[in-house]
């Protein structure tokens, strides 16, 4: 009998042995990905984003962080502006911690798999 194995390919075994052997690991280390330009971006748009919709609210918006310190959207508009910053980050922080806790309690509630 015939002891071949079958082997799938796309292209039906019209590659040369040193064609498939091309794409060997070069044992260089991986490039290290930049993330720090694109969380500046989005920390800057969030911040762009919090200033108009300070600026082109027409109601004046008050907010007292003590008893004695209130800041106004149109008297103090980079410090109302900070604040709806914040409140962006805070929010969008408290997802991505419950969304990590809710994938680590998943992990450990997960059954094993059966084999």
């Amino acid at each position: 009998m015939n002891d071949k194995k079958t082997v799938w390919s796309l292209q039906k075994n019209k590659r040369t042995e040193s064609e498939r052997n091309i794409f060997e690991p070069t044992g260089k280390p991986l490039k290290q990905k930049q993330h720090l330009p694109y969380i500046l971006a989005v920390i800057l748009v969030f911040f762009v984003v919090s200033f108009i919709l300070t600026y082109f609210s027409e109601t004046t918006l008050e907010a007292c962080l003590t008893d004695t310190f209130c800041i106004n959207s149109k008297n103090n508009l980079i410090m109302y502006s900070l604040f709806v910053f914040l409140n962006f980050v805070i929010v969008i922080g408290s997802i991505f911690v419950a969304y990590i806790f809710g994938k680590n309690l998943a992990n450990l509630i997960k059954p094993a798999k059966k084999t």
